[in-house]
């Protein structure tokens, strides 16, 4: 049987500013969010505010290939 496309995908969200700061040396790694997206309601790359703890505020997260 073949697999239909799924219209609800998951996807991970990365912290914009851990990644663009190369993660400096009192942060301990990347945060990453695990979420779900309708790809017929939002085809293009998801970004959402949530919280990062090793920025330790509020930032900007981006959705990234798998």
């Amino acid at each position: 049987m073949a697999k239909s496309k799924d219209v609800r995908v998951t996807i991970i969200l990365e912290c914009t500013s851990c990644v663009r700061n190369g993660v400096n040396k009192e942060s301990t790694g990347i945060s990453r969010y695990i979420t779900q997206k309708n790809r017929h309601n939002t085809p293009s790359r998801l970004e959402l505010k949530k919280f990062c703890p090793y920025c330790y505020k509020h930032t900007i997260h981006v959705e990234i290939k798998k």
